[in-house]
C-alpha cells in the first residue's frame, strides 16, 4: 500500500504538536544511530525544545563535542557550503511555493482562454472580451494553427511515402523497362518463343499427316505408284 503524502506545514493544534515532536524526535534519533552504523561514520544530534528542560544530546555530550570539534577544523566555506538556517529554509520554500502558483495560474488562464476559444466557435461575439483577453486568445489560435499545418504536413509526406512505394510496386510488376529517352520496350518473356522457320516446319508436317480433303489438292501428288487416286487415260 503507497503510504499516504502528508502535507508539511506548521501544526496549530498545541496537543498533536507535542505528541507529532515525541514520534519524530525518536524516529530522528534512530535514523541517526542507523546511518552512524551503516555507514561507519561520526554524527550527532542535538535538539532543543520547549517541551524538554534540558537539549537532546545523542549519542553523548562528549560523542557530540567531539563531532563539532571536527567539524570546526574544516574551512569556513566548506562549512556553510549546504548550510541552511531557518530564514534561508523560510525563502526556499517560499520561492518554490511562487513558481508553483506562477505554473498554476498559467495552467488557469490557458484553460480560461480555451474556453472562450470554444464559445466564439459557437457564435458568442467578442463585445466582453478586453484587450488582455483578445491578445491571448490570438495567441491561443495561432499555437492551433501552427499545431494543425503541422500535423497536415505530416499526413501529406505520409500520403506521399506511401504513393511512392505503391508506383515502385507496380513499376516492378508491370512487363515494362523504360529506356533512358523514355521509349518503352516490351520485356523478354521467361518463356521462349519458336522461330518463324521452326514454325513453317510445324504446320507443313502437320499438313501432310492429313487427308487430300483436309488440306486441299495442291498437296497431293501428281503421280506415283504409291499414289492410288491417279488416273491415265
Amino acid at each position: 500500500m503507497t503510504p499516504r503524502k502528508e502535507k508539511f506545514s506548521y501544526i496549530v493544534d498545541d496537543s498533536a504538536r507535542k505528541a507529532t515532536f515525541r514520534i519524530r524526535k525518536k524516529g530522528l534519533l534512530k535514523k541517526a544511530s542507523e546511518l552512524s552504523t551503516l555507514c561507519g561514520i561520526e554524527a550527532c544530534v542535538i535538539i532543543y525544545s520547549p517541551y524538554d528542560t534540558q537539549p537532546v544530546v545523542w549519542p553523548s555530550p562528549e560523542g557530540a563535542q567531539s563531532v563539532l570539534s571536527d567539524f570546526k577544523k574544516v574551512p569556513t566555506m566548506d562549512q556553510s557550503k549546504k548550510m541552511m538556517n531557518q530564514e534561508s529554509f523560510l525563502r526556499q520554500r517560499i520561492e518554490i511555493a511562487n513558481q508553483q502558483l506562477q505554473r498554476q495560474s498559467k495552467d488557469n488562464r490557458e484553460k480560461e482562454i480555451t474556453q472562450v476559444m470554444f464559445q466564439c466557435l459557437a457564435g458568442q461575439g467578442l463585445e466582453s472580451l478586453n484587450m488582455k483577453d483578445l491578445n491571448d486568445l490570438g495567441r491561443l489560435l495561432e499555437q492551433n494553427l501552427e499545431d494543425i499545418d503541422k500535423r497536415i504536413d505530416t499526413l501529406t509526406k505520409a500520403s506521399h511515402s506511401q504513393g511512392s512505394v505503391a508506383a515502385a510496386s507496380a513499376t516492378m510488376a508491370t512487363p515494362e523497362v523504360m529506356l533512358k529517352s523514355g521509349e518503352k520496350v516490351q520485356a523478354e518473356r521467361p518463356e521462349r518463343e519458336a522461330s518463324t522457320e521452326t514454325e513453317d516446319w510445324e504446320q507443313m508436317i502437320d499438313e501432310l499427316l492429313h487427308s487430300p480433303e483436309d488440306v486441299g489438292l495442291g498437296l497431293v501428288l501428281p503421280f506415283g505408284d504409291n499414289n492410288p487416286t491417279v488416273f491415265f487415260p
